[in-house]
């Protein structure tokens, strides 16, 4: 199964926002739309950075509320790990998990093309071996 799999199902749709947006902005977005992660990109789509809840609680944490009047630029993740549409998911997997965050942006030709979660692929593992365990239930009955 691989990313373009997901993303036909899921969507292209992602939440952005610009470097240059106050902290307090991003905060609005995430709550509006239930989401835990914004890709910061320029005008063209082209990703310059990520900002997660984590990112946001941990600035918070140390400069307390005025952390809000900051901008994006200065509490987003600029070096972004990405994919594209011929990962797996289990090289989604392994490389959320070596980098220990949730959100992976999905770059083609140079762009912004979607975002996967971790509750992306943990939705189509599940689906996976759910088929899995049918087809081997349907080998069995049928031996």
């Amino acid at each position: 199964m691989t990313v373009k799999a997901i993303l036909e199902q899921k969507g292209h749709d992602v939440f952005t926002l610009g470097p240059n947006e106050q902290l307090s902005e991003a905060v609005r977005i995430l709550a509006e739309h239930r989401i835990g992660a914004l890709v910061v990109t320029n005008g063209d789509r082209k990703i310059v950075g990520i900002i997660s809840e984590r990112d946001i609680v941990r600035v918070i944490g140390k400069d307390g509320a005025s952390a809000l009047e900051q901008t994006v630029r200065q509490v987003m993740t600029p070096k972004v790990k990405i994919c594209n549409e011929h990962h797996t998911v289990n090289e989604v997997m392994e490389i959320m998990t070596k980098g220990r965050f949730r959100h992976l942006p999905v770059e083609k030709d140079g762009h912004l093309d979607g975002i996967i979660s971790i509750g992306d692929v943990v939705k189509r593992r599940i689906e996976d071996v759910e088929r899995e365990a049918e087809e081997i239930r349907s080998y069995i009955a049928t031996a």
